[in-house]
């Protein structure tokens, strides 16, 4: 038996997104060609950008395609910030994913960019007092403020809205990373924007839609300066012929996602709280961590540490049991490290390598649970056994 619970990594693909996918396929045209057949790729590709529009509450022109998630928050921030010049201050809250965390870095050492990591609180979420004071130090020099919608690790939702208005009143614009929260919670970037967010940044793949397409949601009031340059598609933000299939699969995803999501969300809360109480139960050492409260954090979320083991040798054990979790993002190439988000919410290094995340969606059942929680006390006691001795990073292949 195969239990699949990494949904926070990539989510199945939807029978309906395949079909849409291979039928798309199958139409030529570029959807820039003016003649009949490219004319009828481009009214596949708009109307795809409407659902998706529709998804997250913006208007379709405010929908920006991209190639990934990661390169929609590249855009994002890259894009904002040399926008912004000659401004150099980059305020970020600690624990973000690694396509913000290494776009930032990138613009220090290549753009003369200032970063200034903003603390979280012990839940993983953002101090507000501590983003006041550091726009109040040079709210002139500030090119923007970037943070995850939640956390994609630990789960716990953040205050968007107060951090637009304490941006939006020096006039900073502000990007958000909602590829975490899109599918889990509303997303509404209208009224998003009217607080002060500029740009949010979501990906198919998350939804259960195609690899290999995301969407930068960027207001009409809001000016980038590109990454990719070539024949001015989209605004002129995102040059290249767009991916009219992966579109057409996106916005089936997008369309079902919404129509299904505040009862998804209760049945995937009352499937989360079962892993809370199985897993405490069978080790009662288990830290959970995050938001407690179920309305701060996603649903399908349960992050935990379990002290005095590698979580990654924990997830080994799983997934020989075939139970498939992760220790965290899996954006990092496969190689374990220390949580850096559990290390931003004060934990220990020790601490920050016995981490477990859990993440349920669509496919998952009461019965995929009920398979973790029996693979999870062997698991564990095999685990502790090795204790901490090896505690350098190692992949598993």
């Amino acid at each position: 038996m195969s239990v699949y619970l990494d949904h926070a990594a990539t989510a199945p693909m939807l029978p309906a997104a395949i079909t849409a996918y291979a039928e798309a396929m199958a139409v030529v045209g570029n959807p820039a060609s003016i003649h009949s057949q490219g004319q009828n790729a481009k009214r596949m590709l708009e109307e795809a950008r409407e659902q998706v529009a529709a998804s997250v509450h913006s208007d379709p022109i405010e929908v920006v395609f991209t190639g990934s998630g990661t390169e929609a928050v590249n855009l994002g921030i890259k894009g904002l910030y040399w926008a912004r010049a000659p401004r150099t201050r980059i305020l970020v809250p600690g624990g973000e994913h690694h396509a913000t965390v290494d776009t930032v870095d990138w613009l220090v050492q290549q753009e003369g960019a200032r970063v200034e990591w903003i603390p979280l609180d012990t839940l993983g979420r953002i101090d507000l007092t501590a983003l006041a004071a550091a726009i109040a130090t040079d709210p002139e020099d500030v090119a923007l403020v970037t943070l995850l919608a939640a956390n994609n690790e630990v789960g716990t939702l953040q205050p968007v809205e107060e951090v637009a208005a304490l941006a939006a009143a020096h006039g900073i614009p502000v990007h958000v990373d909602a590829i975490s929260a899109y599918g889990h919670v509303s997303i509404d970037f209208a009224a998003l924007h009217a607080t002060g967010v500029s740009a949010l940044s979501v990906s198919a793949h998350k939804i259960g839609g195609p690899v290999g397409i995301g969407a930068l949601v960027l207001s009409r009031a809001a000016t980038v300066v590109p990454l990719i340059h070539g024949g001015g598609q989209q605004r002129q933000v995102r040059s290249g012929t767009q991916d009219v299939a992966a579109a057409v699969s996106f916005a089936v995803a997008a369309t079902a996602m919404t129509g299904e999501l505040a009862a998804e969300n209760r049945r995937l809360t009352a499937l989360r709280d079962r892993v809370i109480a199985g897993v405490l139960e069978a080790v009662p050492s288990a830290v959970y961590n995050g938001d407690p409260d179920p309305t701060g954090r996603l649903p399908g979320n349960a992050h935990f540490t379990f002290p005095g083991c590698e979580g990654d040798s924990l997830l080994f054990l799983l997934d020989v049991a075939g139970v498939s979790v992760s220790t965290g993002s899996a954006c990092q190439a496969g190689i374990p490290e220390p949580s850096h988000v559990l290390r931003a919410m004060g934990r220990t290094e020790a601490e920050a390598r016995s981490a477990l995340r859990i993440t349920l969606g669509r496919t998952s059942t009461q019965a995929d649970v009920d398979a973790l929680l029996a693979a999870l006390p062997a698991a564990w006691s095999q685990a502790i056994g090795a204790g901490m001795a090896d505690s350098a990073p190692r992949a598993y292949t």
